[in-house]
């Protein structure tokens, strides 16, 4: 049974940094395409995507470069390093895993999630 456990959310101030983890379990990890979602009206919004092997990152428009998505293959364990956070920023991050050879950016692609970790923004 796969499991996927996201952590690391919290209440910050504006221009803080927050560092997300995941623990994913129950699948050859690195083997599959993992990313990080954010919960925006009516859909899941990609953030940040990262390959199998690590060496393919994708991200969306908004972090701007204040995002890091990378992933330890020995502890199967997904991070996102956030930096200069925004009130914008805020919302509910989803962990997700799929068993892939490339590195998937589709919400749909992706058949596991975690439950989110809630990240707040104070200006």
């Amino acid at each position: 049974q796969v499991s996927v456990s996201e952590s690391g959310g919290g209440s910050v101030k504006a221009g803080d940094s927050l560092k997300l983890s995941c623990v994913i379990s129950g699948l050859n990890f690195p083997d599959a395409s993992l990313a990080w979602f954010r919960q925006a009206p009516g859909e899941q919004e990609l953030v940040a995507a990262i390959s199998p092997d690590g060496t393919s990152t994708y991200y969306a428009d908004f972090p701007q470069g204040r995002f890091h998505i990378f992933r330890d293959n020995a502890r199967n364990i997904l991070y996102l390093q956030m930096g200069n956070l925004k009130p914008e920023d805020a919302g509910f991050y989803y962990c997700a895993a799929e068993p892939a050879v490339r590195l998937l950016t589709k919400a749909s692609e992706y058949r596991r999630w975690g439950q989110g970790t809630r990240v707040i923004v104070s200006s």
